[in-house]
């Protein structure tokens, strides 16, 4: 018999399950959203900053179709996967009718910042409203910066939306809840951004429905996704030999 659950205690991580509908009053929530990986999920054990940082995240999301499935075959547990991409595109329909909102960007590179802002403006934003931080490189084992702290107090943002890579991103988020001086919705969804600004790889609807997002980014990505891909399989091991507690 299939279980069907609200949430899901792995290896004290906290998973959310919502359905789509529920989500439309998730999103006007603050906190730390997280949408872990497979490979990231994979690395809990090796990478202490990242796995405290999702223990200690208010919304963890199953965005790994990998992990979803290892749920289903190894623990019988059937979840709803709700991924970076789903949650973002239900979020900018969300701002094409809160055009007052404020958005603070950090990003990977400058030509990355200036198609987010595009996009971002696209959907009615004013441009006082959208700030763009070029992120340094961050050692997750040792993160801090004043810099870009002082800058979103100042700023003061509705939305943090952080588009660096995994594993890295989720302890920058973590570390600005800590210690932000105010609330605001801190979202970790990566390279996520780029399907919509097609700065990667052209995921859309179908593809995500399918879970074939690793197969058309693998395409676009040869030299490092497949890697990733490879490493993920670590996570097998974790799902099969973990103790899931339910809360239905």
């Amino acid at each position: 018999m299939t279980i069907k659950i609200n949430k899901l205690i792995f290896e004290k991580i906290t998973f959310s399950n919502f359905h789509h509908n529920e989500m439309i009053k998730i999103i006007q929530n603050n906190g730390l959203f997280v949408f872990p990986s497979a490979p990231g999920l994979a690395s809990i054990y090796s990478k202490k900053t990242y796995y405290e940082s999702l223990k200690n995240a208010d919304l963890v999301f199953f965005d790994s179709s990998f992990f979803v499935l290892l749920l289903k075959f190894f623990k019988n547990i059937s979840v709803i996967r709700f991924s970076g991409f789903k949650f973002l595109k239900l979020y900018f329909d969300y701002l094409k009718k809160n055009k007052n909102s404020k958005i603070f960007f950090i990003d990977p590179s400058k030509i990355k910042s200036i198609n987010n802002s595009k996009f971002i403006k696209k959907l009615g934003l004013k441009k006082n409203n959208i700030l763009n931080f070029i992120a340094p490189f961050y050692d997750p084992n040792n993160l801090k910066d004043k810099n870009l702290l002082s800058q979103i107090n100042k700023f003061k943002p509705n939305i943090i939306l952080i588009n660096i890579g995994g594993g890295t991103q989720e302890v920058l988020g973590n570390y600005l809840k800590n210690n932000l001086k105010f609330s605001c919705k801190i979202i970790c969804t990566g390279a996520a951004i780029s399907f919509f600004t097609k700065d990667q790889a052209p995921i859309n609807d179908l593809i995500d429905k399918l879970y074939l997002g690793w197969f058309v980014r693998s395409i676009f990505d040869p030299f490092s996704f497949p890697r990733r891909l490879i490493y993920a399989l670590k996570l097998i091991k974790i799902v099969k030999n973990s103790n899931c507690k339910i809360i239905k």
